[in-house]
C-alpha cells in the first residue's frame, strides 16, 4: 500500500484558522489609495481675449514665449554672462539652504528605510548571567539555601502579519515624506539659481543707473560752468547760477541711496553664494553685456504641474496625508503577532549550549481595540481632515503658481512696449535738451529751458534703463516660474 498522505488532526484543526489568516494578510490595506489630482487641459495661462490683448500687431519684437518647448536645465546660460554662470554655479555647491534641504532628504531616506524594515521578521538575540539564592525555607524544605550562577543565552523572532495594511500605509506615507523632501531640495536649487539671477540682475541695473547719474552729475557740471561764465561776463543772472546748482546738487543726492542699494544686493548675492560679504566680492555685472533671450520655453500646462517642485512638494503632501488615512484605520482593527523564541540556561558554562538545557516556544498574539475613549476614532477623523486641507492646500499652490505664469507672460509683451516708448522718449528728449542748450549759447532762451529739458532727458534715460531692467528680471521670474529645465 502507498503511504498516506493525510495530515494530523491538529494540523488539520490548525489549517482552516492558519489559512483565514494567511488570507487576511494577502488584502489590501485599509483606507483610501491615492489618486494623482487631474492635471489642467493644455488651454494655455492666459484667456483668450487677454492672451490676444497681451500681442497686439502694433508691440515691437521682443522676448517670445514658446509653449511646450523645451528647457536647458541650465537656463541661466540664456543670459549669455560667463559671471553669471560661475556665479550660480558657486550658490549650487555652496548655499546652506540646499545643504540643509540635502541632508532634511537624507534623513529622509533613512526614516523610509527605518519603517521598511519593521515589516519584515525582527530578530533579537539575548545572553545573561545570574548570581541566584533560592530560599528553600520559604517551600518548607530545610536546609541551607543554594546559592549557584546561571548562564543563558538565546534569541527569538517575531512578525507582525499586518492584517490590515497599518504598516504597509505607513511606509507609504513615510515614501510619500520622502518625495516632498526631494521636490523640496529641487525648489531651494530652483529658488536660489533664480535668486541669484535676480540678484546678479538688479545688481547690473543698480550699476547702470550709477554710471546714468554720473553722466548727468556731468552735465549738470557742464550746465554749472557755462551759466557762471555768462554770469561773470554780464550775460547771465545769479538766479541761473542758483538753479544750474541746485540741479547739480540735486542729482548728487541721489546717488548715495543708490550705492547703499548696490551694496545690500552685493551683499545678499554674497549671501546666497554661501560666502561673507567680507570675504568675497560679486564681478561687475553690466545689463550691456547680457544677453536678452528672445525665446523662453514655457511648459504646458500640463506639464507644469509634473515639473514645478513646489506643485509636485504639495502633491506629494497630499499623498502623505492620504496614507495617514489608512495608518489610523488599521489602528481600529486587530492585529496578530507570531513568533518563537529559543534559550538555553545552564548553571556551568560549558553546559549553555547541550540540548538537554534548551527550551523554546512558538506564540501567536492577538491585540484588538475595545475601549479607548474614542481616541482611535478621533485619530482617523483628524488624518481625514488633514487630508482635505492639503487637498486645498495643493490647489492653492497650483492656482499661485498658473497665476504667477500668467502675470509673467502679460508681462513680456507689456514691457517690451514700455522699452520700445521708454527709447522713443529718451531719443525726442535728448533732441529737445540739445536744441535747448544751442538755443541758451546763442541766448535766444534762458537757463531754466535748458534745466527743464535736461530733467525731462534725467527722467526719459531712467525711464529706459529702469524699463530695460524690469524686462530682464520678468523674463529671468518667468524661467523660475516654469520650473526652468527641471
Amino acid at each position: 500500500m502507498m503511504p498516506s498522505t493525510s495530515f494530523p488532526r491538529s494540523a488539520r484543526i490548525l489549517a482552516g484558522p492558519l489559512g483565514a489568516v494567511l488570507l487576511l494578510a494577502a488584502c489590501a490595506p485599509v483606507g483610501p489609495n491615492f489618486t494623482p489630482p487631474t492635471p489642467p487641459a493644455d488651454g494655455g495661462y492666459l484667456h483668450k481675449g487677454e492672451a490676444a490683448a497681451a500681442t497686439p500687431a502694433s508691440t515691437p519684437q521682443g522676448p517670445q514665449a514658446i509653449l511646450g518647448a523645451k528647457t536647458d536645465a541650465r537656463w541661466w546660460t540664456a543670459f549669455g554672462s560667463p559671471e553669471l554662470n560661475e556665479t550660480v554655479e558657486l550658490a549650487l555647491a555652496n548655499n546652506p539652504s540646499i545643504e540643509a534641504a540635502d541632508a532634511t532628504l537624507a534623513r529622509g531616506r533613512a526614516e523610509l528605510a527605518a519603517v521598511r524594515g519593521t515589516r519584515l521578521p525582527q530578530v533579537d538575540a539575548n545572553a545573561r548571567v545570574d548570581r541566584q539564592t533560592i530560599n528553600f525555607a520559604s517551600y518548607g524544605f530545610p536546609g541551607d539555601n543554594p546559592t549557584f550562577t546561571l548562564y543563558s543565552v538565546g534569541g527569538g523572532v517575531s512578525y507582525d502579519l499586518d492584517l490590515f495594511g497599518g504598516r504597509r500605509r505607513q511606509v507609504e506615507q513615510t515614501a510619500a515624506q520622502t518625495e516632498s523632501r526631494i521636490r523640496q531640495l529641487q525648489a531651494a536649487r530652483l529658488s536660489v539659481a533664480g535668486n541669484v539671477v535676480v540678484q546678479s540682475l538688479i545688481i547690473a541695473s543698480l550699476n547702470a543707473e550709477i554710471d546714468l547719474r554720473d553722466r548727468l552729475i556731468t552735465d549738470d557740471q557742464r550746465n554749472v560752468d557755462l551759466v557762471t561764465t555768462r554770469q561773470r561776463a554780464g550775460e547771465g543772472t545769479m538766479v541761473e547760477v542758483l538753479n544750474a546748482q541746485s540741479q547739480l546738487a540735486a542729482d548728487r543726492a541721489e546717488l548715495p541711496a543708490l550705492r547703499q542699494q548696490l551694496s545690500a544686493a552685493r551683499h545678499m548675492l554674497s549671501i546666497l553664494v554661501g560666502q561673507t560679504p567680507g570675504g568675497w566680492s560679486p564681478p561687475a555685472f553690466d545689463l550691456a553685456k547680457m544677453t536678452l533671450p528672445q525665446q523662453i520655453p514655457v511648459a504646458l500646462p500640463s506639464e507644469l504641474v509634473h515639473k514645478r517642485p513646489d506643485i509636485l512638494e504639495a502633491e506629494a503632501d497630499l499623498h502623505a496625508a492620504t496614507a495617514a488615512i489608512g495608518v489610523a484605520t488599521a489602528r481600529l482593527y486587530p492585529d496578530i503577532t507570531l513568533g518563537a523564541t529559543i534559550s538555553q540556561g545552564a548553571p556551568d558554562i560549558d553546559d549553555v549550549l547541550r540540548k538537554s538545557f534548551r527550551g523554546w516556544d512558538l506564540f501567536g498574539g492577538l491585540t484588538a481595540p475595545i475601549f479607548h475613549g474614542g481616541t482611535l476614532k478621533a485619530e482617523r477623523h483628524a488624518a481625514v481632515e488633514e487630508a482635505r486641507a492639503s487637498g486645498a492646500r495643493y490647489r492653492q499652490t497650483l492656482l499661485s503658481a498658473f497665476g504667477q505664469v500668467a502675470d509673467l507672460l502679460t508681462a513680456l509683451s507689456h514691457d517690451q512696449q514700455s522699452v520700445s516708448e521708454e527709447e522713443q522718449a529718451s531719443t525726442l528728449a535728448q533732441k529737445s535738451l540739445h536744441l535747448s542748450r544751442r538755443s541758451f549759447q546763442v541766448g535766444n532762451s534762458g537757463v531754466l529751458q535748458v534745466l527743464d529739458a535736461q530733467r525731462v532727458y534725467q527722467r526719459a534715460m531712467s525711464g529706459v534703463v529702469e524699463a530695460r531692467s524690469r524686462q530682464y528680471l520678468n523674463v529671468a521670474r518667468l524661467y523660475v516660474a516654469t520650473a526652468g529645465g527641471w
